[in-house]
């Protein structure tokens, strides 16, 4: 390989891995979290089992249960950012826009759970969002595609370097 193109490689090697050094450890820090959400309550609570395989409860009657709950602080549909209905398991999952959730037996309307759940919270972390909705387009993209080179340019330093040692290597042999 030409030298030149090793020493462009080193040089785009080095100066991306300096501008992306933060937002990396970022996403490979809330990443490594991320991969442990289902192993910790802490992170996202567990998710309980219901009665019944149908839910019955109807969404007004979600929305009731879910304003009897002070974490919640729920008083309109506004207040919830998502409803997860699982009728595998029975249950109804009320995620409130502070990040309390409710479990709900979806026959019953019994409380299986209220816990505050973290995992969007590291999500929107882990994509550039938490910041601010440009950081998402603007840094963190632009990072991934600086990876994606440095990863391209470190695949170049070591065929170079590996080419290298083994030219070394087969000249001492002769």
């Amino acid at each position: 390989m030409h030298p030149r193109i090793r020493q462009f490689s080193r040089k785009l090697h080095l100066w991306f891995a300096l501008a992306i050094v933060i937002p990396s450890l970022i996403v490979i820090g809330s990443g490594i979290v991320l991969q442990i959400k289902k192993q910790s309550d802490w992170i996202q609570p567990p998710t309980q089992k219901g009665a019944a395989d149908i839910p019955t409860l109807s969404f007004a009657e979600v929305l009731a249960i879910s304003s009897q709950i002070p974490q919640l602080e729920v008083t309109s549909w506004e207040q919830i950012e998502r409803v997860d209905v699982q009728p595998a398991k029975g249950m109804m999952k009320v995620l409130a826009t502070n990040n309390w959730e409710a479990q709900i037996d979806a026959k019953t309307g019994d409380i299986l759970q209220v816990a505050y759940r973290r995992s969007d919270i590291i999500e929107s972390i882990h994509d550039g969002s938490w910041f601010a909705d440009s950081a998402k387009l603007w840094i963190f993209l632009p990072a991934g595609i600086a990876l994606f080179i440095m990863w391209c340019s470190g695949l170049v330093l070591l065929v170079t370097t590996l080419k290298s040692k083994f030219k070394k290597k087969s000249l001492r042999s002769k």
